[in-house]
């Protein structure tokens, strides 16, 4: 699975290209994917509805979703091949965000059973029996903003995002999401130049953790240690020195050697991510970590059928 940039926001059901974008998603998830009757799909309460759309870097939509003036979200839809990349949660804090601007207190859904799960992270509560919508089960869920007890509105969530437009804002949330983590790190990084996680301080964050105490795991997945061997990485004697919290891992199959994207992610919900590891342009947040498990699922199943980094071997490391 290569993991992919995409960007979010509102969007016009009035603008005729807008409207053919969200139908399309909707169509393919909706009626042809899980059989919902089109006419069932198509209630006619979308001219009155926010609509958000979610598009990758190429300007292709992946995902839409709707909040409707009863208080609703809806229509929440991602393209299979986008799926488990973030794309519904940015969706869905999207909305809820809307709502809270509009002075809300409270959003509901209904949420298929498969996806109760989804929206329980995002804070929201089922309640009731389960019933049957366009034939697949369902349960009814909401979300409450205000607080019972003085009437207040709560503060949107933070998840202490971090800009990455840039060579210097990359290399400062790679340093902060060093900083943050606690025990545990993983790296996916395609090839390390001298100046990606080389400088002193950040050199100084992954001794830290890895000499954190036990449990204490640093995890390196690099296509090319060679080069970083050729090139004297920094980073380098700090795996030497510790073999035995600091592993590193080479790729081996066809696919996974051509994923081009570059990622670090801490055990607090940190991460950030490059969809193209040469190109300092992505995102990243320190507590997030919704954003965080799609990434560290792609880690997890890439560290496992990746073998250790011979070519480091032969300096014992």
């Amino acid at each position: 699975m290569k993991l992919q940039n995409f960007h979010v926001g509102i969007t016009d059901w009035s603008k005729e290209r807008d409207r053919a974008a969200l139908i399309g998603i909707r169509q393919q998830v909706f009626v042809m994917e899980q059989g919902v009757p089109e006419a069932r799909e198509r209630d006619g309460v979308d001219p009155e509805c926010w609509h958000v759309l979610a598009r990758d870097e190429a300007g292709q939509p992946i995902g839409c979703a709707r909040l409707s003036p009863d208080h609703k979200i809806g229509r929440m839809a991602v393209l299979r091949e986008w799926r488990g990349q973030g794309v519904g949660v940015a969706l869905l804090r999207t909305l809820i965000q809307r709502a809270r601007t509009l002075g809300w207190s409270e959003v509901a859904l209904a949420a298929q059973v498969s996806a109760i799960g989804f929206y329980e992270r995002e804070g929201f509560i089922a309640h009731g029996n389960v019933f049957d919508d366009a034939g697949l089960p369902h349960r009814a869920m909401s979300l409450t903003f205000s607080d019972e007890a003085d009437g207040d509105t709560a503060p949107p969530r933070d998840i202490g995002e971090l800009p990455v437009a840039s060579r210097a804002d990359a290399a400062i949330a790679r340093l902060q999401v060093l900083g943050d983590a606690r025990h545990r790190l993983c790296i996916h990084w395609p090839a390390l130049d001298n100046d990606t996680f080389a400088s002193p301080d950040e050199l100084a964050e992954f001794r830290r953790v890895a000499i954190s105490g036990r449990g204490a795991q640093v995890r390196v997945l690099l296509h090319d240690p060679a080069a970083a061997l050729r090139n004297s990485h920094r980073l380098i004697p700090l795996v030497q020195r510790l073999p035995s919290a600091v592993q590193v891992r080479v790729p081996i199959e066809e696919a996974d050697l051509g994923d081009i994207s570059a990622y670090l992610l801490n055990d607090v919900g940190g991460y950030l991510f490059l969809p193209e590891a040469d190109r300092p342009r992505g995102r990243a947040a320190r507590h997030d970590r919704a954003s965080n498990a799609p990434l560290q699922k792609h880690f997890d199943e890439l560290w496992e059928r990746s073998e250790r980094a011979s070519v480091l071997q032969t300096l014992n490391i």
